[in-house]
């Protein structure tokens, strides 16, 4: 049996979720005997380690985006990132020569910038011969980390970061483009019937507007200020708030509904039906993390951004707006009058639904998952 190591790390949804996907779509449709293990990075790090790496993450997130984007302005400069990328490896590099030596994968595909010093290293050090691939999880904004290792072999999620990286002087044949990978069922459309069905089992009305806020697995942020400036409009919709894994957000989202005996708000933390949410819903507000706004617009519902980080999801919030797909506004006490435009002017609201049709998404998860297949 040929075996596959697809690295990862816990720093928010966007790099699990597509090795999630590909794994899960080999393991459905390949006819060889392949197995697909997803290591953690991190998972046999000491405490301290995991608590900066996956903490911080969150906490500068949620908490003060403005920290997180300075380090990534930081990181432009090649001797920080350089500097970084050392200090992780030297770090987390035990538990994945480990987890190499005791597998003696086929290959290996990496999903997160901070470990692919760490594989190469040790690759070199034990004169292995095992094809490595590296997923830029970023469609159009991607970390600098991702590039400081020569002659990879990237798969890439856009022409638009394709030619950024031969800017930057990598070989063009050593970058693959596929359209962004997302899970098998986000490939098909759910039928008007199978709607119905999934507002039933739900509880929501069968002809009601639907407005979700969702942020990807660490909730979204601002999300309680968000949700108490819609309920106080009174707006003729129903709300669904995903708080995945923030539960002071979903404590915060309950005691509202609570106290307000509101009947049109629905509460959810982590949940594994976001693509059923998506399908009913006709407004989602978002952040602009990689996998949900490609979410929403596959499934050809219209975002409506309030937030995202400068300047990692700076090229996927430019590429929703600029295609007149979904509108960014970062202002919550504005984000009102957006959303009764929106769930009251057809033809405004056709005219963004008709551009994402128009934009002929695909998902990449089955070329993504051949290729690495078939990478010699």
């Amino acid at each position: 049996m040929e075996k596959y190591l697809f690295f990862y790390l816990k720093t928010g949804g966007g790099h699990l979720a597509p090795a999630k996907a590909v794994a899960e779509k080999i393991k459905a449709e390949s006819k060889r005997n392949v197995e697909i293990l997803l290591v953690d990075g991190l998972s046999e790090s000491k405490k301290f380690v995991k608590t900066a790496i996956e903490d911080g993450y969150k906490n500068a997130i949620n908490k003060a985006a403005w920290t997180y984007e300075l380090l990534y302005a930081l990181h432009k400069i090649t001797a920080v990132s350089k500097f970084t990328a050392a200090l992780i490896s030297y770090l987390v590099k035990p538990n994945i020569e480990k987890q190499i030596l005791e597998t003696q994968p086929k290959k290996i595909v990496v999903f997160h910038f901070f470990l692919i010093k760490p594989i190469f290293e040790i690759i070199k050090k034990h004169n292995l011969e095992i094809p490595v691939i590296t997923v830029v999880t970023d469609p159009y904004t991607a970390h600098p980390i991702w590039f400081l290792q020569e002659n990879q072999n990237y798969i890439v999620f856009s022409d638009t970061l394709k030619n950024k990286c031969v800017e930057r002087g990598i070989n063009k044949d050593n970058l693959q483009v596929f359209p962004f990978v997302l899970d098998s069922k986000f490939s098909t459309n759910v039928s008007d019937f199978d709607k119905l069905r999934i507002r039933m089992h739900l509880g929501f009305e069968f002809n009601s507007k639907i407005i979700l806020i969702i942020g990807g697995g660490e909730g979204m942020p601002r999300g309680n200020k968000i949700l108490k400036t819609i309920i106080a409009k009174n707006m003729d919709a129903e709300i669904a708030i995903v708080c995945g894994k923030n539960l002071k957000l979903y404590t915060q989202a309950m005691k509202l509904k609570t106290q307000l005996g509101l009947v049109n708000l629905k509460v959810y933390g982590f949940v594994d039906f976001v693509h059923s949410l998506i399908s009913i819903s006709d407004v989602v507000i978002t952040k602009c993390g990689a996998s949900t706004f490609m979410e929403i617009l596959m499934m050809g519902k219209v975002p409506v951004i309030n937030n995202y980080i400068w300047e990692q999801e700076k090229g996927n919030m430019e590429f929703v707006c600029n295609r007149e797909m979904g509108i960014l506004e970062k202002s919550t006490k504005r984000l009102p009058e957006v959303l009764h435009k929106l769930i009251t002017d057809n033809d405004f609201y056709n005219t963004l639904c008709n551009n994402i049709k128009n934009g002929t998404f695909s998902n990449g998860v089955g070329p993504v998952s051949d290729y690495i297949l078939n990478f010699q």
